[in-house]
Formats: C-alpha cells, structure tokens, sequence
C-alpha cells in the first residue's frame, strides 16, 4: 500500500480543548458545524448522514482524554475513508487539527474543492464554539 497525499488544515479557537472537546466529541453537534456530515442521526446503534451522493455510515471514535476526534466514513460505493481531527490545547484555547488525505483517483481539482470545504467546516467550529456561552 502506497502512502496518500496529506494535507495538515487547522484553526486556532479561542475556548480551552476541554470544552472545545466536549462539544465536538458529541456525534449529534456535528451537523452543527462540519457541513459533510448534515442530517447525522442514530438509527440503532449506527450513525448515518444523509448526503447527495447517498448516506454514509459514519463511526466516532471513542471519547478520550487525548482530544482525538476521529471518525471513519463509509459511502456506499466504497470502502471507509478514515479522517483523523485532534484538539489540542495552546494556553487558554486550542487548536482543531484535521488531516485531509487524497483519496486514490482523485484529480486536483476536488482534492482542493475538499480542502476548502474542510477550511469553512473548521471555521464554523471555531465561530460555533467561540459564541456559545456553555462552551
């Protein structure tokens, strides 16, 4: 297995990774800010988003006290796509990591559509969490 394109996108966030963790950790919050996963929701003990191209099975990792936030998305034309995302303290706020890998086959173009998506999804927390007063 050959290694993939990576791309490192990130956003500074101006609450503590505990509470920035607290939030993003919670499946159902997703759609809130990370636009690729609208229209989450449980059915049985799986997660399932409802996307243009057809739902994607979606499994979270396990909360923990490392700020890892990783989840696998499985489309139905495909195999899991694994997306690592981290919360990381940096003084009084944390940065919110996400690794984008390209995907085999995938041309230029929607390997940097993907990236911008990531970039507003990023932006959406960091606006999300920075206005909540629970947060």
């Amino acid at each position: 297995m050959s290694m993939s394109e990576a791309l490192q996108l990130s956003v500074s966030i101006a609450r503590s990774a505990e509470r920035a963790y607290a939030f993003l950790a919670e499946p159902s919050n997703f759609p809130e800010w990370a636009t690729g996963l609208g229209a989450l929701r449980k059915v049985g003990a799986q997660w399932v988003a409802a996307t243009p191209d057809g739902p994607l099975h979606v499994r979270f990792s396990e909360r923990n006290l490392f700020g890892v936030l990783d989840h696998w998305v499985s489309p139905l034309s495909g195999a899991d796509i694994y997306i690592p995302l981290r919360v990381i303290a940096n003084g009084a706020g944390c940065e919110l990591i996400f690794t984008l890998f390209r995907q085999p086959g995938m041309r230029d173009e929607k390997f940097e559509a993907d990236a911008a998506w990531v970039e507003r999804d990023l932006l959406n927390a960091k606006k999300l969490l920075e206005a909540r007063s629970d947060a």
